[in-house]
C-alpha cells in the first residue's frame, strides 16, 4: 500500500510540475514525500 500511495505522489509531482511551474516549493514537498514513503516501505522489507 505505501509503495502505490509512493507511485501515486510521484505521478502528482511529475503533473503538478508541468501544469504548475508556480507552485514549485509544493509540487518538490510531494516528491520528497514520495521518496520517503518508498524508502519506508523497502526499509521495512514488506
Amino acid at each position: 500500500m505505501l509503495l502505490t500511495i509512493g507511485f501515486i505522489l510521484i505521478a502528482l509531482w511529475l503533473i503538478g510540475f508541468i501544469v504548475f511551474p508556480v507552485l514549485g516549493w509544493f509540487i518538490h514537498l510531494l516528491l520528497i514525500v514520495a521518496i520517503v514513503v518508498v524508502l519506508v516501505r523497502f526499509i521495512r522489507g514488506k
